[in-house]
Parts: C-alpha cells; structure tokens; sequence
C-alpha cells in the first residue's frame, strides 16, 4: 500500500475535534505555574498548525503500518500522533509520565486510536522504526546544567560540572534505553539541540546516521525540529552529520 501524500479531510478534521475537547483550564496548571489560560489561547492554535507540518513531513518518511514511540509527549504531539495512526495505519505509543496530562490527553482522544501512556517510554516493549524525542534531553527543569550549556547560558560562576556529569550520565542512559529499541533502519525525530544525543549513540555503537538539513519550528518550546536516519547506509562506517 501507499503512503498517503496529503493529510486527508478527515484526518484534520479529527485532529481539530480533538484540540477543541481539550480541557485547556486543567492544562493550564499542568504546563504554566501562571498565566496558563493565557499561554494556551496564544498556544493552541499554532500548535495544531506547526504539528500539522512535521506530521506532513512524516508522511514521506514512515511506511505504513510501523510502529513509533514518543518520549515525553504531550499536546503539541497530537497532530502527529493522529496522522501517523489514521493517515498511515501506524502504532503509536505515546508515553507522558506526568499522569493528570495523560488522563486529560485521553480524554480528547476517545473514539480514536491513540491512546497516551503514564509510563517510562524506556520500559515500553516491542520494537520500533520512529522514536520521537523532543525537548526531553535538553528540559531546564529536570536536567538544569546540560539546558544551560544547551542553549548557551551556563556561566563559570554559577555552572555546577559535577551536577553535570550525573546529568549527562542519566541522559545517555536514557537516550541508550529508547534508541535500542530502534528496528533498523529508522528515523528519529529530535530537536536540532538533541540531535547530538542521539550522534553520540551512533557513534559509540558504530551505526550510520544523517541529519537532515530542513527544520521546523514548533509551538511550545521553540526549538527547531530536525530528522535523523539512523541505520539506513550500508555502509556501517559511513557517518554524516548536516
């Protein structure tokens, strides 16, 4: 069969009814300590929009009938989420370990396929051809001192090497667990910041890869998303990055 080349009717449409069930008041105090009524109403929109265009892109990289896994998502992945469960017939395993977003997120989404999970995605079974991984590795809240270096903040005064090291460590556990359940070849989703996690993996387990050049924006966090093909060379030696 296939791939579909355009986001059918159908398939928006689902994807708006969706945004509109959301329960916006309770997310609110999920995503923002403040503000967070107002933070969605300039919000909500332009992430169903942006999502829309990297679902698009996804269309012409996923065959049909795969499986993906999703790190950490949340609202601005659900316009993916939903193309690659009813434009492309895909499995989609969207984990969240924040547990009042996932119950609100299942919400929306009765009557359809997709169904997000309180869990560890490193625990998840089975293998996959799609990881998803954005705005995780590089999260100022749970990693501190890697978003400082990330994004060019940290200062020699105030820049903790040894809170560092541990977090560095986690992350590359974290990055080990999820990457390895990768079914060769395949494509990972990741921020142009957090695509040197995922070089690094390949590097250390000797598996070709290529960074895509074009990104896209996104809503919520602001950094730019980019592809990366990871096994996909048969030339194992061969690594590219840009």
């Amino acid at each position: 069969m296939s791939r579909p080349r355009r986001i059918s009717r159908a398939t928006r449409q689902a994807i708006a009814t969706t945004f509109a069930r959301l329960n916006y008041r309770r997310l609110a105090g999920i995503y923002c300590y403040e503000g967070g009524e107002e933070f969605w109403k300039a919000k909500r929109e332009p992430s169903r929009r942006l999502g829309l265009r990297v679902a698009k892109a996804l269309l012409t990289r996923l065959p049909q009938g795969g499986r993906s896994l999703y790190v950490g998502a949340g609202v601005a992945e659900l316009p993916v989420l939903l193309v690659e469960a009813l434009a492309l017939n895909r499995s989609v395993v969207p984990c969240n370990l924040r547990r009042a977003e996932v119950v609100t997120l299942n919400r929306s989404c009765r009557g359809l396929p997709l169904r997000y999970r309180a869990i560890d995605a490193g625990r998840a079974r089975g293998t996959f051809d799609h990881l998803w991984i954005v705005s995780v590795l590089n999260d100022s809240e749970r990693y501190p001192q890697v978003a400082a270096l990330s994004y060019g903040r940290a200062t020699p005064l105030t820049f903790d090497a040894a809170a560092f090291v541990q977090e560095r460590r986690t992350l590359r556990l974290l990055v080990s667990r999820c990457l390895s359940k990768l079914r060769l070849p395949a494509i990972v989703t990741t921020s142009v910041e957090e695509a040197n996690w995922v070089a690094d993996w390949c590097h250390r387990k000797n598996v070709w890869y290529r960074v895509e050049r074009r990104q896209f924006r996104t809503a919520l966090v602001g950094d730019p998303i980019c592809f990366v093909r990871v096994g996909a060379s048969t030339r194992a030696n061969r690594r590219r990055y840009g």
